[in-house]
């Protein structure tokens, strides 16, 4: 049985390295050829008698789930939404990638392994980012014959942007509807599978606990969100398309309802977490407007194609923006960075909003805020040229904050919202648990320290539909297919685990609810393990975190039972969890004593204020195993480099 009793994180000990046995050698253009070919098959007669769960129903679960149903397999889909449909996914607004090359202007399958390596300042492995740009090119086809309506050129072609950190025109877009568009024709062909009886579908249902016998992953324990009925799912495997760990900071981009329970069961149960200290934050929000706030609004990165990002240049300035005079104004990244200008990849914009908020030129109140402005966008195009490219973004940001942009410049500020640390995986998207899967932003695979814009949609894409089918059926082919018994000791002893976890929740009886902890411990992380990082401030939350959670399981207020919809009780049952993933973002940020993309040690910086990595020491995955009540084990994927070699990275 897995202790609930608080960890210790104020040390950990190193434990053997970790190595990708199944990532393929050879020319790195010939990887991805050479895995599948050599992948083990499954009969198409013998898949009917296969089952594979996949919990989340995003784009990566979406496309995962139809295509092995399409190939034969007996899928059981789970989703805590009430349909499909509603996953996070839909949120995306800005595009997808693709090395397509439609306009001509020197893109190519390498240029985006190149950028995605780069912009990940050199902390992802290259076999993997090199066959998410080839598999990129196929996801336009997928998604266009499903009748994705992407934005079109005048003469009926396939319409590109621009997204942060690349200096070709990559992007597919819908609008500012993109992840939306994208999952309903994910979600159709997942339909057609449900309606066909390939897929078992459990809305409002969410994981508690993964189910490991005789080592390997056969299952899961969920608990029916509307009756809070707990039971066991049995499977041949499992996949994890959970998503992120962002809502940990509580106020982010997420959905209220996105949470990292499933990736940090399966954690606790053997799977490694790798790079948690790597998360993003993104640099176009909405800024928060008060202490009360639940979530924060994204606004797309396709607004800096046209958008021109500015501050006053005198600290103290606080006259509207209109009678600021051009001469007074300071467009610092075209400054800063003349190559990329406002398309600067998404960390290196974030602190160089910060740093002018923390100068004293922040606008807006509180001084959280920069200007996005699109004054001379539309005197360029005319108002009905920006309306038709970003029009749902700008109506989306007057109605939360009442201002027309069409008349004054947008406010932003950098808010947390992806998450590249996840539950290491090796080439085939396999855990260090046998039989289990984590696919999308649920793994930590292909984007390092820091993801480029419009990467998420495509990774997504990439793992569901092209990847994972091939890579799971050479783990089915050799897997044994002895069905487990619903009785097994070791199911029975999951559902008593899980249930008395809940019972012990409405048990406290306290004063305090969930919401309260989880503002208290959000707020904690964006002070100590935000936009920046030092050693004093790391260790104060370390110190911290488990005083809170000792209050948590003392004065936490749960009302109502464990036998009906109780929103309240899944809130407390996900932040059991944040209590220690939490403490172990921290240990990891700590232990990383350089700066690389989203984390930034402000002991580790170059002159000009930018990342200063440590290629020697830090060159590596920090890859966490869980010990039960002791301090966590560090194993290291050293990364190598033979196509792209680390230097600093220049966006001037």
């Amino acid at each position: 049985m897995t202790s609930e009793l608080p960890t210790d994180y104020s040390d950990f000990t190193i434990g053997a390295p970790i190595a990708d046995a199944t990532a393929p050698d050879g020319p790195i253009a010939g990887r991805w050829d050479r895995r599948r070919f050599e992948a083990r098959l499954v009969n198409p007669a013998n898949r009917r008698g296969r089952t594979v769960i996949v919990v989340g129903t995003g784009l990566a679960g979406g496309s995962a789930g139809a295509t092995l149903a399409e190939a034969g397999y007996h899928v059981v889909q789970f989703c805590f939404q009430d349909s499909p449909r509603r996953a996070h996914s839909i949120a995306a607004q800005g595009g997808i990638n693709a090395a397509k090359n439609y306009r001509n202007d020197g893109d190519s399958v390498r240029r985006l392994f190149y950028d995605t390596v780069k912009g990940g300042d050199f902390r992802a492995r290259e076999s993997n980012v090199h066959r998410l740009a080839e598999v990129s090119v196929q996801i336009i086809d997928q998604c266009v014959a499903q009748g994705v309506p992407f934005a079109r050129e005048y003469g009926g072609l396939l319409d590109t942007r621009s997204f942060g950190g690349v200096q070709v025109s990559r992007t597919f877009y819908a609008r500012g509807q993109t992840g939306q568009q994208l999952l309903l024709g994910a979600y159709q062909a997942l339909s057609r599978q449900i309606a066909a009886g390939n897929v078992e579908m459990h809305p409002r249902t969410e994981l508690l606990d993964l189910l490991v016998i005789d080592g390997r992953a056969r299952g899961i324990v969920a608990r029916d969100l509307v009756t809070g009925a707990v039971s066991a799912h049995l499977a041949d495997a499992v996949v994890l398309a959970t998503g992120g760990y962002g809502n940990v900071f509580h106020l982010s981009t997420n959905a209220k309802n996105s949470n990292a329970t499933a990736i940090w069961r399966a954690h606790r149960r053997g799977a490694y977490f790798a790079n948690p200290c790597f998360t993003q934050i993104h640099p176009t929000c909405i800024p928060r407007s008060g202490e009360h706030q639940a979530k924060l609004t994204l606004m797309s990165e396709s607004l800096r194609n046209d958008g021109r990002i500015w501050v006053p240049r005198t600290a103290g300035d606080t006259r509207s923006p209109e009678l600021i005079p051009e001469a007074e104004r300071d467009y610092y990244l075209e400054r800063i960075y003349p190559a990329f200008g406002n398309l600067v990849p998404r960390d290196i914009a974030s602190r160089a909003a910060k740093n002018v908020c923390d100068e004293g030129r922040g606008v807006g109140p509180g001084g959280q805020g920069v200007y996005l402005d699109f004054a001379d966008a539309i005197a360029r195009l005319g108002r009905a040229a920006v309306e038709a490219k970003y029009g749902n973004l700008f109506e989306m940001y007057q109605r939360i904050t009442a201002e027309d942009p069409y008349r004054v410049p947008m406010r932003i500020y950098p808010a947390i919202h992806y998450t590249m640390g996840g539950l290491w995986v090796d080439y085939d998207l396999q855990t260090t648990v046998p039989g289990l899967f984590a696919i999308g932003e649920a793994n930590f695979s292909d984007h390092g320290a820091n993801r480029l814009g419009a990467s998420a949609l495509m990774q997504g894409l990439a793992d569901g539909y092209f990847v994972l089918p091939a890579t799971l059926a050479d783990y089915l082919a050799q897997a044994p297919s002895t069905p487990v018994a619903a009785d097994h000791p070791e199911v029975t002893t999951v559902i008593a685990e899980v249930t008395d976890r809940l019972k012990r929740l409405l048990a406290v009886d306290g004063d305090r609810s969930p919401e309260s902890f989880h503002r208290e411990l959000g707020q904690l992380l964006w002070d100590e393990c935000g936009m920046a990082r030092d050693e004093a401030g790391l260790r104060r939350a370390l110190a911290r975190i488990p005083e809170l959670r000792a209050e948590f399981w003392r004065r936490l207020a749960v009302p109502g039972t464990g036998e009906e919809l109780n929103q309240t009780l899944e809130k407390a049952n996900r932040l059991v969890d944040y209590f220690e993933l939490a403490e172990l973002m921290c240990l990891d940020a700590l232990h990383r004593t350089e700066s690389c993309g989203g984390h930034f040690r402000t002991e580790s910086q170059t002159p000009g204020g930018e990342a200063a990595r440590k290629d020697e020491e830090f060159g590596y995955v920090a890859a966490w195993e869980y010990t039960d009540g002791g301090a966590p084990v560090l194993h290291r994927e050293e990364l190598t480099f033979t196509e792209v070699h680390p230097t600093q990275r220049s966006y001037a």
